[in-house]
């Protein structure tokens, strides 16, 4: 079971993401809902540049490290 307080994977703020822009675009939100919504929505995408850029520093790695060892 995972933390409480652990950031979501990848996938799950994804979607949850793409499910919060969905209904910013519907417009059934109220204007209360939609700032929540919003303010929401930067913080999953803030979580998801960050599984991203971890991923990327990953294969630079494991690049490096392939490379040293062909030489």
């Amino acid at each position: 079971m995972a933390a409480k307080d652990a950031p979501p994977s990848y996938e799950a703020a994804r979607d949850e993401l793409a499910e919060i822009v969905e209904s910013l675009e519907d417009g059934s939100a109220t204007l209360e809902e939609s700032l929540k919504l919003w303010e929401r929505g930067e913080e999953l995408a803030k979580i998801c540049q960050q599984w991203l850029d971890g991923a990327k520093k990953k294969l630079d790695a494991a690049k490096s490290s392939a490379k040293s060892e062909e030489k």
